[in-house]
């Protein structure tokens, strides 16, 4: 599938210089990204990036971002046919102990989804938020390749240089 439109990312403003980079994602992990793999995280709408940004405890200081994406082959992670020629579901997807599991060091399912879905070209995947409280409707693009990657192209806004000045 394409995505053609603004993405919204709220991320630790200690990211704000390369906003990216990718680079948390790869330091920390994600629940589509194993440690080591660069991922960009975001959501179709500014409200769901920051639900995103701050699903443990209190709101902390957070810069939001909108980038230009034309973005193609992506996966689309609320199609339960497509997700199950993958071994995969909804149910896993949205399982919340994830973190959990990947701090113990054990298997993460939708990490071993990702891993597959980049081996066989996706530059990322568009799944429902599950942060507390996002509308059904919300949605997050994960992406796992972009800007080099003909297949997704990001442009972030920031006319005045704003980020630039930090």
């Amino acid at each position: 599938m394409r995505y053609d439109g603004l993405i919204y990312r709220a991320l630790n403003p200690v990211y704000a210089r390369d906003p990216l980079s990718g680079a948390g994602a790869a330091k920390y992990g994600g629940r589509f990204n194993r440690i080591g793999t660069p991922a960009l995280y975001c959501s179709l709408e500014p409200d769901t990036a920051i639900r995103e940004a701050n699903q443990v405890g209190t709101l902390q200081p957070t810069t939001l971002i909108a980038i230009h994406a034309a973005a193609r082959s992506l996966f689309d992670g609320r199609d339960e046919a497509a997700l199950a020629t993958y071994s995969s579901s909804a149910v896993l997807l949205a399982d919340p102990g994830w973190r959990e599991r990947m701090l113990r060091g054990e298997a993460v399912p939708t990490h071993d989804l990702g891993v597959r879905l980049i081996d066989d070209g996706f530059a990322g995947i568009i799944v429902p938020s599950y942060a507390k409280g996002a509308p059904p409707a919300a949605l997050n693009l994960v992406l796992w390749r972009w800007n080099e990657d003909p297949n997704c192209t990001l442009r972030l806004i920031d006319d005045e240089d704003r980020l630039g000045r930090l």
